[in-house]
């Protein structure tokens, strides 16, 4: 099977398959999950100038704690900002606590009008999919794919839950593998 006939099918069992993972957790083990870096991460955040990151999703692996250590340790933290599929993600930096707006695909996000946009050198980037290789499964619509091709020397975080780890994810000659992948079982690099 081609990848792109692959592809699709895979990102609905691994959707299914967080869903039902999330699900069987209470709120507290879910929020416990990414509460605190591992040391890797934490080194990461000390020599980051801008940690890019992101709101999630439903079931998505929340990077909130983690991106506000990040800002504790003197990083600028921003948030991925989506106009339209057409348009590449940009990202505006953000504070704790700063408000969010909704935007395209209904995904919480900094507005435009009163957030900076910055040049991430970290990525926290969200996933469906990931294999030991590092390769990364997004969501289809290849704005992490254009991202990490815009700042290609920036490192590059998956966060995902154990349950999203595949044998080997189909990957294309233009995917760039990650640097990393967060899970709540382990760091994997």
């Amino acid at each position: 099977m081609e990848p792109e006939e692959l592809k699709p099918r895979l990102r609905a069992e691994l959707r299914a398959r967080r869903d039902a993972f999330v699900a069987g957790l209470d709120a507290g083990g879910r929020a416990f999950a990414f509460r605190r870096a591992p040391t890797p991460l934490q080194a990461l955040f000390a020599s980051a100038r801008v940690v890019a990151g992101y709101v999630a999703v439903g079931s998505e692996a929340d990077p909130t704690a983690l991106l506000e250590q990040a800002h504790a340790q003197g990083a600028t933290v921003a948030l991925a900002y989506v106009e339209r599929r057409s348009v590449p993600m940009r990202f505006l930096a953000w504070r704790p606590g700063d408000p969010l707006v909704t935007g395209y695909f209904g995904l919480a996000q900094p507005d435009p009008s009163h957030a900076t946009e910055v040049e991430p050198d970290l990525f926290l980037a969200p996933l469906l999919g990931f294999d030991r290789r590092l390769h990364r499964l997004g969501q289809g619509a290849a704005f992490y794919d254009r991202a990490f091709a815009r700042f290609p020397d920036a490192i590059r975080v998956g966060m995902g839950w154990s349950v999203q780890e595949l044998p080997a994810v189909p990957d294309d000659p233009w995917d760039m593998p990650l640097h990393a992948v967060l899970t709540e079982r382990e760091w994997i690099q």
